[in-house]
């Protein structure tokens, strides 16, 4: 490399190793990233879907302030990138912490090199529609701020169908479009999602997104566990993304997504899980051969054209060099961001120590709630 782009070195060392693009992580929580340094189990082991999220994930989203989602955003972005993953398609709540929760996980995403596409799931689930309004302000201000920027790029995000109203289901999809952007949701992850939208007069959850004119074109439905080939194929059709998140699904017994295969347009996610994407390809390829998904095997690599589709690229330019030992070294937008196996973006023992510290108090709230 006789010229090389500002803040690269003029030579990497890459004998013996391969070259490869970054991995995508199409669907993911960088709020949880906190959740290895000791997480308490709720009090009452939780039997269902709605009882983990009641008694795990929305007490972790409600004890969530700045210091906490600051150190869970880089513990989890560094991690990232040590693994070779370049690019996070993140959708985060933390309801006590929503005006300019979006800019911490921003902050964390340009400080450290990762490309990042943010949403607020907007959810009336704890303080009604004020709650939801707010969300999609949230979504709003942080797409303002960066558009145009090839790093970080705002989407309007609504947590599931079964915790907002029509209302807020219709100002999503309004919003997403005066924005240019898309709407990221989870939808049919598990059966009460469904049975909701049935209750309110709908065939399901896609079929009600839809019918209130949610779900612009590239929308990313994250799971989608219980639609079945039909709606799959719909989705499909209507230029809409899903996203399978194997680990998590195991994790939280919702099923195997065997719908999917009727998509091309199927990328793969962590939900929140650590962001290695080898080892959730791994858990892919095996989840799908218990279960003869034969279209499995290209998810892994369509997060990078959904990603690109979003960042307004024709492709994306990062690069990924690994080794027998393991990544190392990562650029991404013409930056090194790891070289020989070390972040250089961040320290990553202060990272670290950063993130045990507010893993404690977080705790704590956690457990007062």
């Amino acid at each position: 490399m006789t010229q090389p782009e500002a803040g690269l070195p003029a030579r990497l060392d890459c004998a013996g190793a391969e070259v490869g693009p970054g991995a995508v992580n199409a669907h993911t929580h960088l709020y949880s990233g906190l959740c290895a340094l000791g997480m308490p189990a709720p009090a009452l082991a939780p039997t269902t879907f709605l009882e983990i999220l009641e008694r795990v994930w929305w007490r972790l989203d409600r004890a969530l302030d700045a210091a906490s989602l600051r150190a869970a955003a880089r513990l989890y972005v560094a991690e990232a990138l040590l693994a070779g993953t370049t690019t996070l398609i993140d959708h985060h709540e933390s309801p006590g912490f929503i005006d300019g929760a979006l800019d911490v996980l921003a902050d964390a995403a340009q400080e450290l090199g990762v490309r990042a596409l943010l949403c607020y799931g907007a959810s009336e689930r704890n303080h009604g529609r004020a709650e939801g309004q707010r969300g999609l302000a949230e979504c709003a201000r942080l797409a303002r701020r960066v558009a145009g920027d090839a790093g970080v790029r705002g989407l309007v995000g609504l947590h599931a169908s079964f915790t907002v109203s029509d209302d807020t289901v219709r100002e999503a999809g309004a919003l997403a479009r005066q924005l240019g952007t898309v709407v990221h949701v989870h939808v049919a992850e598990a059966d009460a999602d469904v049975d909701d939208a049935r209750r309110r007069g709908f065939a399901g959850p896609l079929e009600r997104l839809l019918a209130l004119d949610a779900l612009p074109p590239g929308s990313i439905l994250a799971h989608g566990v219980h639609l079945d080939a039909a709606q799959v194929r719909r989705a499909d059709e209507l230029g809409l993304w899903l996203v399978q998140n194997p680990r998590s699904n195991a994790g939280n017994r919702v099923g195997y997504p065997g719908a999917l295969s009727a998509s091309a347009h199927v990328a793969l996610g962590t939900d929140g899980y650590p962001a290695d994407m080898a080892v959730e390809r791994a858990a892919l390829l095996r989840d799908a051969a218990t279960h003869g998904d034969t279209g499995a095997a290209a998810r892994p690599e369509a997060g990078a054209r959904l990603a690109a589709e979003r960042l307004g690229l024709a492709s994306l330019p990062d690069r990924v060099v690994r080794d027998a030992a393991g990544v190392r070294h990562v650029i991404v937008g013409g930056r090194v961001v790891v070289e020989g196996g070390v972040l250089q973006t961040g320290d990553l023992a202060a990272i670290r120590a950063e993130a045990r510290e507010q893993a404690g108090a977080l705790w704590r709230r956690m457990e007062a709630l």
